[in-house]
């Protein structure tokens, strides 16, 4: 072979390591732009979710704080309607009291506080409270009335069961407001 040949051949040989070692380059090069580019992207990611969580966290803060008021503002109206009921009665208690002063004849005084009464009763069952009746015989519920005493029962029968209702029970629907108080029979 000659020194041209050879030379030649050396100059290829060279070529093919440089483009070589320019092609493992480059690839390099790409992989680290995909690295940067890959963490890049994650990084953008992060932040988009921190974003997103942020903004919902602010969401329900608000959405809290919101029906936390409305819950406030319905506690302190919530008698409204009720109580918008109640002062007509009290206005004719007013009205009652002013004519009983005249008034010389006491049943027509009973009369017209019985019908005020009457009203404010009927006021109250429409809203839902209703008296416990008919407790006397019964046996004795301790889920809605309150034994005050007990004394000797006059008959075996009336054993365990209510023998007089001091004060009358309410119930609100189905829940109890006042629990009755009775003597037991024992």
């Amino acid at each position: 072979m000659s020194k041209e040949n050879i030379a030649s051949e050396a100059e290829e040989l060279n070529k093919e390591e440089v483009t070589a070692k320019e092609e493992n380059t480059e690839t390099t090069t790409e992989e680290i732009v995909n690295e940067v580019s890959e963490e890049e992207k994650l990084k953008v990611e992060v932040q988009e979710l921190k974003d997103k969580y942020l903004r919902l966290y602010s969401e329900f803060e608000n959405y809290r704080r919101r029906t936390s008021k409305e819950r406030l503002d319905l506690i302190k109206t919530a008698s409204q309607d009720l109580m918008a009921e109640i002062i007509p009665v009290v206005d004719d208690f007013e009205r009652a009291f002013k004519a009983s002063e005249n008034e010389e004849d006491a049943t027509k005084v009973r009369d017209g506080n019985q019908l005020v009464f009457q009203k404010f009763q009927r006021i109250l069952e429409n809203k839902g409270l209703k008296s416990m009746e008919g407790l006397v015989g019964e046996t004795f519920d301790a889920e809605t009335q309150e034994a005050i005493t007990q004394i000797p029962a006059p008959s075996e029968e009336l054993k365990g069961k209510v023998i007089d209702v001091v004060e009358k029970g309410y119930t609100l629907g189905d829940k109890v407001v006042r629990y009755a108080k009775v003597v037991i029979g024992a």
